[in-house]
């Protein structure tokens, strides 16, 4: 435990110990808490984490190398965000497409799904931009 500065500080105001009976429940609260770092014992418990910014395994695997130099950065998700994403990557930089064809005949064979769907959620002007192409030759 740290003797003062900020780390006391935020131990004291937002600190707390939860135990649990078994690593099978560690393991469920940690992913269910989606946190921006998690230190487990090995690289076995690691691979059962599922639901962290990033994971430090072993002994040696203290958090602050991953500040200073095991991490690729110290950007990682806060708050829970680890449900959805892990830290920034190189991955983040790269811009990702889709493009999207139909032909007459395959809009002609999903056309009433899409109406029936677009209709269902109140938006008209959708189901009229499908039905209208849906007819064409």
């Amino acid at each position: 435990m740290p003797d003062g500065g900020t780390a006391r500080e935020a131990i004291d105001r937002n600190g707390g110990v939860i135990v649990t009976r078994s690593l099978d429940e560690a393991i469920a609260l940690s992913d269910r808490m989606a946190a921006e770092h998690v230190c487990c014992d090995s690289t076995a418990v690691a691979r059962r984490l599922r639901r962290a910014g990033t994971v430090f395994a072993g002994p040696y695997s203290a958090q602050a190398s991953g500040d200073y130099l095991t991490g690729s950065n110290h950007v990682l998700p806060t708050s829970g965000a680890a449900a959805a994403r892990g830290g920034l990557s190189a991955a983040d930089f790269v811009r990702i497409s889709t493009v999207q064809r139909l032909t007459a005949a395959g809009l002609r064979r999903v056309a009433p799904h899409a109406i029936a769907l677009a209709e269902a959620e109140g938006l008209t002007a959708h189901a009229e931009s499908i039905r209208v192409r849906g007819t064409r030759p």
